[in-house]
């Protein structure tokens, strides 16, 4: 059964979120895009929802996505994290993959790819 399903996308860039929303609310697998844009607010939204993917920003106003990224494997081992950053370099690579996060992507040049990393994601459900 091939159920729809929740995505939380943390990020402070409106210019990312404007063009990433609609890209990602497209894939047929996708109810909705619950959108936080700083590490606070998705502290709250984490606390009220269990989203099935998290796609999440490194570099957030107030805290870093990595530390978010920490937070929710405290918590939960088995949520899809897509980290996303425009300094993706192999340092950060790395540190994402130790810490739990799925995928990391650069924005500057992997951005067509995220939406199929999602559908990707979701097709293991």
């Amino acid at each position: 059964m091939n159920t729809k399903k929740t995505l939380l996308l943390v990020d402070d860039s409106l210019v990312v979120v404007d063009r990433l929303v609609p890209m990602l609310e497209s894939l047929e697998n996708v109810a909705f895009v619950i959108h936080a844009g700083s590490y606070e607010a998705a502290i709250e939204m984490l606390a009220g929802i269990r989203p099935d993917l998290v796609l999440l920003d490194i570099q957030l106003p107030d805290k870093s996505g990595i530390e978010l990224l920490k937070k929710i494997r405290e918590t939960d081992k088995e949520m899809v994290v897509i980290m996303i950053s425009n300094h993706a370099g192999p340092e950060y690579g790395r540190l994402c993959k130790k810490l739990g996060a799925n995928h990391l992507f650069d924005k500057s040049s992997d951005f067509e790819l995220i939406p199929d990393a999602v559908q990707s994601a979701f097709q293991i459900f």
